[in-house]
């Protein structure tokens, strides 16, 4: 019998069929992910990522390769990010992840990236917020209006009962079309004019923006807030204040990769405390009483959980 290795290829469609309302189950792999990574132990092998700049076009070229011994899996995320691309009518990101066997190098699947790169960096937030923020928050406030704004907000009103959910965003007019769609669905949703009005007295912060510099300051910010910073992933681009940064008890996902791609970081001069994967682990302290900083940077093994979680609901879905 001749052996067919041809690979599934699974669309954002199809992706969506497989992640959407398996919340708890993303979070769990990747809080395995990120205990695994943070191990040092071997079993994950995951470079800092690759990237080239098409500078002509305002674009970059990322590639993220993982190997996961528990999982029996690689896989590679290929990505463009083209900041200027809603002047075309497309998508910022685009790509695919690919993701093999670890046994004999077979390519299992391609999946398209964007809703993968969505679920898997809201569901990250979700394992650090849960170790990290007040016990009982009443207050959430989203800065951004984009796809990872709308993840994140699912994502966080998955885990917690929200008294108040506000949303900022530089264009207005966007932030209020998130609303009304959020508030349509039956949520309590309200749009804040400005950064300062929308993180006032707020228990967690989600920073999804594209901003270069910074945008929320640390008077803003009440003591013992929670903040996930999202966007800003390169040198040069920051979303917090450095006050802020440096008031603050910073985390991260991988601190390889935060010292040389975070722009929070390393503009602001700050030591990662630590990696999320070393609090589940017991390595270091969550400090729930303090203000605290988990900078997102997004990681390969998150990309490979994640892809491994669609392509063994589709396999299983095949054998029914």
């Amino acid at each position: 019998m001749e052996f067919d290795s041809s690979p599934v290829f699974l669309n954002s469609e199809k992706i969506t069929r497989y992640i959407d309302g398996r919340w708890d189950s993303l979070i769990s792999c990747l809080e395995t992910s990120f205990v695994l990574y943070s191990s040092d132990d071997g079993q994950v092998i995951q470079p800092v990522r690759e990237n080239v700049t098409v500078r002509d076009y305002n674009g970059l070229l990322f590639s993220m390769p993982v190997c996961s011994s528990p999982h029996e899996a690689l896989a590679t995320k290929i990505i463009t990010v083209y900041n200027d691309n809603h002047l075309r009518g497309l998508p910022r990101i685009q790509g695919v992840i690919l993701l093999f066997s670890a046994v004999d190098g077979v390519l299992k699947a391609i999946l398209e990236a964007p809703v993968i790169t969505a679920k898997r960096t809201a569901g990250a937030t979700a394992v650090a917020t849960k170790y990290l923020a007040s016990e009982n928050p009443k207050i959430l406030a989203i800065l951004g209006a984009g796809v990872q704004a709308r993840s994140h907000f699912e994502v966080l009103t998955h885990l917690y009962n929200f008294e108040e959910v506000r949303i900022w965003n530089i264009h207005q007019n966007n932030g209020e079309k998130l609303v009304k769609e959020l508030n349509d669905k039956g949520f309590h949703c309200v749009c804040c004019s400005n950064v300062e009005e929308a993180v006032r007295d707020a228990d967690i912060i989600v920073t999804a923006t594209f901003s270069k510099t910074p945008i929320l300051k640390a008077v803003w910010v009440k003591p013992g807030a929670h903040i996930n910073v999202i966007g800003a992933s390169n040198p040069t681009s920051q979303e917090l204040d450095p006050e802020l940064m440096r008031s603050a008890v910073v985390y991260t996902d991988s601190r390889e990769a935060a010292c040389v791609e975070s722009g929070d970081i390393i503009i602001s001069e700050v030591e990662v405390y630590a990696e999320i994967g070393e609090v589940i682990l017991g390595k270091k302290e969550a400090f729930r009483d303090k203000t605290t900083v988990f900078k997102s940077l997004g990681m390969a093994v998150q990309d490979l959980v994640s892809a491994k979680l669609v392509y063994d609901a589709y396999t299983s879905d095949l054998q029914k």
